[in-house]
């Protein structure tokens, strides 16, 4: 009789023939006698789910959903991808009495953010071009314009001293 295998970093179950886990490359033990090779709470199969390296860094914003059983959708889709997710509500609307209601921020670490845009079929927002340097002329009225403010100033507080 052949003992189950589990990965002692994810708990992710294995065969027999496997040294090591598929999901994180630890290598799987002997899964101890009494202890479910799964873990039948729902919280720790979600946590099971997600993918070390995806889980780390600040949280950047993927996705916006319409309302909250879209932003579930998503993360669903992500969570099946090992990325973990959060959804929050927008900014600026809150009904107290529809809380299902109102626009949706999905947000991933920084670390599953590449995989989260792959999955959810967007690119990677591209920083804006450069400016170009400003012409010599615009520096000089600019230049000769704060000496002309400064002057005025100057010469509005000599005006209030003296007179």
């Amino acid at each position: 009789m052949t003992l189950p295998l589990v990965c002692p970093a994810c708990g992710t179950g294995g065969e027999a023939s496997e040294r090591f886990c598929p999901r994180c490359g630890s290598p799987l033990v002997v899964a101890p006698e009494g202890v479910p090779v799964a873990p039948e709470d729902p919280a720790h199969v979600r946590a099971r789910k997600v993918h070390p390296p995806y889980a780390e860094g600040e949280l950047v914003r993927v996705a916006r959903a319409a309302n909250q059983p879209e932003a579930e959708l998503i993360s669903g889709l992500l969570l099946e991808a090992g990325v973990p997710s959060l959804s929050r509500r927008a900014g600026g609307f809150d009904v107290p009495d529809f809380l299902a209601a109102g626009p949706r921020d999905v947000l991933v670490p920084a670390g599953g953010a590449e995989v989260a845009r792959e999955v959810l079929g967007q690119r990677a927002p591209e920083p804006p071009p450069p400016r170009p340097p400003a012409r010599p002329w615009v520096r000089t009225v600019a230049v000769v314009l704060a000496i002309i403010v400064v002057a005025a100033v100057a010469a509005g507080v000599v005006t209030a001293i003296v007179g």
